[in-house]
């Protein structure tokens, strides 16, 4: 049985979209479509509501079949190396999750779909997600049908954000997609848009594409399908 493939991209802003959208592109050329995890807020007081350049490129991608994620509310104000909703109680992560919400909201790129910064949630802001309106759940090891209380396995294979980006893990990450891959199992790759600028990390995650193609992948991205009632991916 044919798996499938879920490519992320995280860090995207002013700065990074250029080279995301060359990343893009050639995904497009493998008919590969994007997961964009996006936050309001990022360090060097980044506000995506002052970025209409970056508001009009997403838009203009989520209507050509990419998904975009929530990825948090402001990283800049968490502590240094703890990520942003790895530890927070229910009260605050719902705090955070509404305020992230309207901003997604007020730039039209509103979504019910929500990975925390470095694939980490505490329960806390777990119980939060369904409570404020989402309905899925992309962790570090599944994707999570909040509705249901399901869930499909497959673990983050990334570079950047918390994941290394060293030769040998870009090599290991190759080869750990294409095991997966002919299993018939869910691919999951992400790299931040640092990482993008690097031509080894950015090589192997093209590499990765290519080989769980190869091996009968599926391209998808991280959805929920209101019909079903359940997430998808």
């Amino acid at each position: 049985m044919a798996g499938e493939l879920i490519v992320s991209v995280s860090g995207i802003r002013d700065e990074t979209r250029e080279r995301v959208a060359e990343f893009a592109a050639d995904l497009d050329g493998r008919g590969v479509p994007l997961s964009l995890l996006v936050a309001p807020r990022l360090k060097d007081k980044y506000r995506l509501v002052r970025d209409e350049p970056t508001q009009e490129w997403l838009r203009s991608r989520q209507a050509g079949g990419d998904a975009v994620v929530l990825h948090g509310y402001d990283q800049a104000a968490t502590k240094k190396r703890r990520a942003e909703f790895a530890a927070l109680p229910a009260h605050e992560a719902t705090l955070r999750l509404l305020a992230a919400d309207r901003v997604m909201e007020e730039t039209g790129l509103r979504t019910r779909l929500f990975a925390a910064p470095r694939w980490q949630a505490s329960s806390g802001a777990v119980s939060a997600l369904p409570r404020t309106g989402f309905r899925l759940l992309a962790g570090a090891t599944g994707v999570h049908d909040l509705e249901r209380g399901t869930v499909t396995r497959g673990r983050v294979l990334g570079i950047g954000e918390g994941h290394r980006a060293e030769p040998w893990w870009c090599r290991a990450l190759v080869l750990g997609a294409g095991r997966t891959a002919r299993r018939g199992g869910l691919v999951r790759l992400a790299i931040s848009a640092k990482q993008l600028a690097q031509p080894g990390p950015r090589q192997a995650l093209l590499d990765a594409v290519d080989l769980s193609l190869h091996h009968g992948a599926r391209p998808t991205v991280y959805r929920w399908d209101r019909r079903l009632g359940q997430a998808v991916a």
